[in-house]
C-alpha cells in the first residue's frame, strides 16, 4: 500500500462522523469525509495535499458527489459570450484534481480585494492567485506535482517529455481543452515571429527549437534536440502558460484558418494577427490588456470581451483603474467533499502606483493579500496596525536580492568606457557599506553578499565567490578609481571622467524593485568616494522602459534564481542577463546575440563563455561532477566580473487579512516560485 493511501486511511480512521460534526457550517457533500491537511496534524511530506479523483476515492473508500457555487450561474452570466451552463458533472473533467484544504472545507462567496501597480507592471502576486500551468511546485518548494496535466513522463535521456491531460477538461467557455491547445501555443504563438518577434529561451534548447507532437487528444509530447531536465521546473514556476485556446485564437490565425484574415477584418481588425494580438497580446505575460482596454470601440462587434481561460477566475471588466474577475464555471479542481473550486466568487483588482497609498490601504485592511512591492522597511508600519486591522504580516525569506548594475553598453561612450572597466565595478562594490545597509534598511535581518546568479547558492559555490568584493573598503575604492583616471580635477570633491568631463551617476529606481532606503544609502556611499550620484523614484513601467531602451546609468532591481529554475531558464547568464520583467544590463550585448552579430556590441569573451556554459549546464544531469563544474564556472564568471553587484538579502513581508482562511505561512517571499502558486489559492475562502 502506498504512503499516500496509508496517510489518508489513517485520517479516515479517525471517524467520518467527527468530520461531519466539525464541518456543519461548511459547503460539503455527504459521501466522503471532508478531510483537511489540519486533520492530519499539519503539513507532512507523508500526506499529499492533492489527489487525482480515482486515487482519492480508492484511498478514502468513498465516492465524491460534486457540488457547485450557488452563484455560479449568475457569475457565468457575467462572462460575455459564454453559453448557459450545463450541469456540473458535464463541466468538470472525468477525473478532476482533488485539493485537500489546509484547515477547513470552505464557504462559497465573497470578493477578493487586491492592489497591483498598473495594468501589466506589478501584477504578478495577484495573477499568481488564479494561475494555472501544466504542473506546479508543492508548498515544500521541492516537489513538482500535477496541475492542469494529470501526469508526465520523461524518457531516459531527458530529450522527450510527455504530458497526460484530463479527459473532459474544458475552457471557461465550455470548449474542450486538448493536446491541440498545447501544440497551438508552441507552434503558432511561441515560435511565430509575427506573434512574438523572438522565441523566449525556455521555448528553445541551447537555442534550438523543440517539436510538439499530439499523440492523442489527451497526450502531448515535447521532443527536445538535447537534454534539458529543467524544462519541467519551468512549467512549474513560469507565468507563461503552455497552452492557449486554439478554438478561439485559431479562428483568426492565418496558419490555422485559411480565411482567418477575412474573418478578422469583418470584425474591424487589420488582419488575423491583429485579432490574435488584441486577445493574446504580443508576449507570454498573461496580464496583457484585453480588448476591453485595448480595443474598447470594437467590443460590441467582438465575440468575447476576453479570450477563454483555464484559470480559477475569468476577467469580465478592465480599465486603467483596475479589473474584475468571476469564478471560472469550468474550473477543473474540487475539494475533498466534492465542492468545485474556487470558493471565492469574485476578485477585484485596483491599480495603485504610489507606495504610500498602497501602504495606507494595507494598514486600513482594505486589501486581502499583498506581497509584491511590499518591502521590509514597511514592516514596522504594517505590524503596528495588524491588531486593529485584524491582519497578519509574516516576514519570509527572499530568493531575489536587490542588485545594482552599471550600463556597460551606455549610449554615452565615455560612461561606457568607465562602466565597462572592471576596476570601476570593483570600486563601486567595495564602496557599498552592506553592514550599514543591513542595519538601516533591513533592521539587521539580512545577509550581505555578492551576486552569483544562483539563490540560494548551491554547495558547489564556495564562500570566496559568495563574498567576492563584498567587503566595505572605501580606501580600496578610492585607489581603484584613481587608477582608472577618475580624479577630482577641480577640487569640488567630485570625480570627473578620465577625459576630464563632469561625471554624474543617475539612479532611477522603483519600489517594486528595491526599497528607497537602500538606494539612498548606496548613493551616499558612492558620493563618499567622490562619485556624484543622483536618485529619482519612477514607476515600474517607466523603469522597465528606460532599462529596455538602454537609457539607464544604473540598473536597480532585485534578482536571483534557485537552481531548478536556472536549469530551465538560461536568461540569467545570457546578455542582457534577464527578461523584460527582470534585471537587465548590457542591452547592446543582448542585441548582438539576438541579431547574430548584425547589430549591437559584441560581448567580451567571458560573457560569451557564459552563454556556452549555461547551455551545457542545462543539458547536464543535475548533481553530477560535470554539472557542478559548469555551475561553478557560471557563478565565478558572474561574481568576478561583477555583472550585477549584490547588496543584502533580507526577508520581506507577506500580508493577508485574517478573514482569509486556508492561507498557510509561505516558505518564501518569491516571484521565482511564482508567489502564491505553490499554496493553492483556489482553496482560500472568507469567514467573516
Amino acid at each position: 500500500m502506498s504512503i499516500r493511501k496509508l496517510g489518508l486511511l489513517a485520517c479516515v480512521g479517525l471517524g467520518v462522523m467527527a468530520f461531519a460534526a466539525t464541518r456543519s457550517d461548511s459547503v460539503r457533500a455527504a459521501d466522503c469525509p471532508a478531510i483537511t491537511v489540519e486533520d492530519m496534524g499539519g503539513l507532512s511530506s507523508e500526506f499529499p495535499q492533492q489527489f487525482e479523483l480515482a486515487e482519492f476515492e480508492a484511498a478514502a473508500g468513498c465516492t465524491l458527489t460534486f457540488q457547485e457555487n450557488p452563484e455560479i450561474a449568475k457569475l457565468n452570466g457575467m462572462i460575455r459570450g459564454n453559453p448557459d451552463l450545463p450541469p456540473l458533472a458535464d463541466r468538470l473533467p472525468e477525473e478532476p484534481l482533488v485539493y485537500v484544504p489546509y484547515g477547513a472545507v470552505g464557504k462559497y462567496g465573497g470578493t477578493f480585494d487586491v492592489l497591483s501597480n498598473a495594468t501589466e507592471a506589478g501584477t504578478s502576486d495577484f495573477l499568481s492567485v488564479r494561475h494555472v500551468n501544466l504542473v506546479r511546485y508543492s508548498d515544500d518548494l521541492q516537489t513538482i506535482v500535477p496541475m492542469v496535466a494529470k501526469g508526465w513522463e520523461w524518457n531516459d535521456d531527458y530529450t522527450q517529455l510527455t504530458f497526460f491531460l484530463r479527459k473532459g477538461h474544458k475552457w471557461s467557455d465550455g470548449a474542450p481543452f486538448t493536446a491541440e491547445d498545447v501544440k497551438f501555443w508552441y507552434d503558432n504563438l511561441a515560435l511565430d515571429s509575427k506573434v512574438r518577434e523572438k522565441p523566449k529561451d525556455y521555448a528553445l534548447v541551447a537555442g534550438e527549437r523543440m517539436t510538439v507532437d499530439v499523440v492523442d487528444p489527451h497526450t502531448v509530447r515535447f521532443n527536445l534536440p538535447a537534454p534539458k531536465p529543467g524544462l519541467l521546473a519551468h512549467f512549474a514556476t513560469s507565468y507563461a502558460q503552455a497552452f492557449q485556446p486554439k478554438h478561439f485564437l485559431g479562428q483568426w490565425h492565418p496558419a490555422i484558418t485559411a480565411d482567418g484574415d477575412a474573418k478578422a477584418q469583418a470584425l474591424g481588425f487589420k488582419d488575423g494577427y491583429d485579432a490574435v494580438a488584441a486577445y493574446y497580446g504580443n508576449s507570454d505575460w498573461t496580464d496583457t490588456p484585453t480588448p476591453m482596454l485595448a480595443k474598447p470601440d470594437m467590443l460590441p462587434k467582438l465575440p468575447k470581451d476576453a479570450m477563454p481561460s483555464l484559470e480559477s477566475h475569468v476577467v469580465i471588466k478592465e480599465s486603467t483603474e483596475g479589473r474584475h474577475f468571476v469564478a471560472n464555471p469550468y474550473f477543473h479542481i474540487v475539494d475533498t467533499a466534492g465542492n468545485q473550486l474556487p470558493y471565492i466568487s469574485e476578485q477585484d483588482e485596483l491599480f495603485i502606483n504610489e507606495n504610500e497609498v498602497r501602504l495606507l490601504k494595507l494598514v486600513n485592511a482594505e486589501v486581502d493579500y499583498k506581497s509584491q512591492s511590499v518591502q521590509l522597511p514597511a514592516a514596522p508600519m504594517l505590524m503596528d496596525g495588524a491588531e486593529k486591522g485584524d491582519y497578519t504580516v509574516d516576514l519570509k525569506p527572499t530568493i531575489a536580492m536587490p542588485l545594482f548594475s552599471f550600463n556597460v553598453t551606455s549610449e554615452d561612450l565615455e560612461k561606457r568606457k568607465v562602466f565597462g572597466n572592471l576596476k570601476f565595478r570593483q570600486a563601486m562594490s567595495v564602496a557599498l557599506n552592506r553592514d550599514e545597509i543591513n542595519e538601516v534598511a533591513f533592521f539587521g535581518l539580512g545577509e550581505p553578499k555578492q551576486y552569483t546568479g544562483f539563490s540560494p547558492n548551491p554547495e558547489f559555490i564556495g564562500e570566496d565567490i559568495a563574498k567576492h568584493y563584498a567587503q566595505h573598503d572605501p580606501a580600496l575604492a578610492n585607489k581603484l578609481l584613481d587608477e582608472i583616471g577618475m580624479v577630482d580635477t577641480d577640487g569640488d570633491g567630485k570625480r570627473e571622467l578620465p577625459n576630464g568631463d563632469r561625471f554624474v551617476l543617475n539612479i532611477q529606481f522603483a519600489t517594486q524593485g528595491m526599497p528607497g532606503q537602500l538606494v539612498e544609502l548606496a548613493a551616499q556611499h558612492w558620493s563618499n568616494v567622490g562619485i556624484d550620484t543622483t536618485v529619482k523614484e519612477v514607476t515600474p513601467d517607466e523603469y522597465r522602459s528606460a532599462q529596455s531602451s538602454n537609457q539607464l546609468d544604473v540598473g536597480a532591481w532585485q534578482q536571483g534564481f534557485p537552481l531548478p529554475i536556472i536549469l530551465g531558464l538560461n536568461e540569467p547568464f545570457v546578455p542582457p542577463f534577464g527578461g523584460y520583467f527582470f534585471h537587465r544590463t548590457g542591452m547592446l550585448w543582448g542585441e548582438y546575440l539576438e541579431s547574430n552579430g548584425e547589430k549591437g556590441v559584441k560581448p567580451p569573451e567571458w560573457a560569451m563563455k557564459m552563454v556556452d556554459d549555461i547551455n551545457a549546464f542545462q543539458s547536464a544531469i543535475p548533481g553530477t561532477p560535470e554539472s557542478d563544474k559548469l555551475g561553478l564556472a557560471l557563478a565565478e564568471n558572474m561574481a568576478t566580473h561583477l555583472v550585477m553587484i549584490g547588496t543584502v538579502q533580507a526577508p520581506a513581508p507577506v500580508y493577508h487579512r485574517n478573514a482569509l482562511k486556508n492561507f498557510p505561512e509561505f516558505k518564501t517571499w518569491s516571484y521565482e516560485y511564482y508567489r502564491t502558486y505553490p499554496y493553492r489559492p483556489a482553496q482560500w475562502y472568507f469567514d467573516e
